[in-house]
């Protein structure tokens, strides 16, 4: 078919998935579903060039998941999918390839194989849908209550790739401007082009909700999901005061706690947790302590951050656990107030929240009195 482009559409907002960023740029085994789709098509023989089309707004999400890898710049989608299917295709009209193939990026298990037999059914009609048959027994349904049963004969479950001749859909595309099609098999079907199907894959799952995230990890072998680890330490050096803020806690004490922020030393070392457990550096790297900004701040707004990049990432907190290491103050009387503020700040339930206290038996620096230190583990559910 000669010169062939791949034209992934990454446009969606993700709004049935949720969170803050698009399912798209998510991680799935550790690799952003969208990267997964992409590196299948470069790694291809047949695909001379691949383009994606994005929204204005992700482009830092772009850079960031595409870093280190030879793509042309991405094209600005519009505010329907065929408006940025059409907008795709015609970023590729100088190219002029003789074929195309249209992925949408919530796909990430594109393989060689269903991408070989997409594009062998293009030498014998003008596009080619892969789809698998429907195989249960359908109802169409009213106010809860089933009305009939609808005869599965015939019918498929299309995805993509979808491949064409490149000329054929630019004008397919061009001709159904302004209508709300919502693949580009319907577009290529009003014109009436010739649509072969082929072969799809059970592998080959879109990424719509929550549940098909956990589906796509399942099909990696990771039962589901990615439990990560991160472990956080923080020491500060008594001065004078009058008391020490802990999580989040005054606690009266006859001395305060030395440092650029609040010196809230279990804050801190639960913020680098957090932030170990998915690989974002530490506390210094996000609030660099040289920064007039965070002069006196207050260390709950470095914590709730560790928290949302947590969440930016499609994660969960699954628990935390901090060790206070001092002779005084006291930390027992406060525990639960430390703890409920540490859940506050996260958003998460108290319970997932531990809190304890030990000594030196006096030795070193905390044993003679000189300061506190803290200790935090993390466990997070990517």
């Amino acid at each position: 078919m000669g010169r062939c482009a791949a034209l992934v559409l990454a446009g969606g907002s993700g709004r049935r998935f949720g969170g803050e960023v698009p399912k798209q740029y998510l991680p799935v085994g550790g690799v952003p579903v969208i990267r997964r789709a992409v590196e299948a098509f470069m790694a291809h023989a047949s695909i001379d060039r691949v383009q994606l089309v994005i929204r204005p707004e992700d482009i830092e999400l772009y850079n960031a998941v595409f870093d280190g890898l030879a793509l042309p710049p991405p094209v600005y989608g519009g505010d329907t999918r065929q408006d940025s299917a059409r907008l795709g295709l015609e970023s590729l009209v100088a190219m002029a390839p003789d074929s195309v193939l249209i992925h949408d990026g919530a796909r990430p298990f594109v393989d060689a194989a269903l991408i070989d037999r997409t594009l062998a059914a293009l030498a014998g009609a003008s596009a080619a849908v892969p789809a698998l048959p429907v195989t249960d027994t359908l109802k169409r349904g009213d106010g809860g209550l089933v009305v009939e049963t609808v005869s599965r004969e015939g019918l498929w479950r299309a995805q993509t790739p979808q491949g064409f001749r490149f000329a054929d859909i630019l004008a397919a595309h061009r001709a159904a401007a302004g209508n709300a099609l919502t693949d580009d098999a319907m577009v290529a079907e009003a014109i009436g082009l010739s649509i072969a199907i082929v072969a799809g894959s059970e592998d080959n799952v879109k990424i719509t909700a929550a549940d098909d995230m956990e589906r796509a990890a399942r099909a990696l072998g990771q039962g589901g999901g990615q439990t990560r680890i991160g472990m956080g330490f923080d020491v500060h050096r008594f001065r004078d005061g009058d008391h020490v803020m802990l999580c989040g806690i005054a606690i009266p004490h006859d001395k305060g706690l030395e440092g650029h922020s609040d010196a809230d030393a279990g804050l801190h070392a639960l913020t680098d947790a957090l932030l170990g457990a998915i690989g974002e550096g530490d506390i210094g790297t996000h609030f660099p302590p040289g920064e007039a900004e965070w002069q006196d701040a207050p260390s709950d707004i470095f914590l709730r951050h560790a928290g949302e990049l947590v969440s930016s990432r499609g994660g969960v907190i699954v628990n935390l656990d901090l060790t206070v290491i001092c002779e005084r103050p006291k930390i027992g009387p406060h525990r639960a107030a430390m703890q409920a503020r540490v859940a506050e700040i996260l958003g998460i339930a108290p319970d997932a929240v531990s809190i304890k206290a030990t000594t030196t038996e006096r030795l070193g620096f905390t044993g003679r009195g000189e300061g506190l230190a803290a200790q935090a583990v993390a466990a997070v559910r990517l």
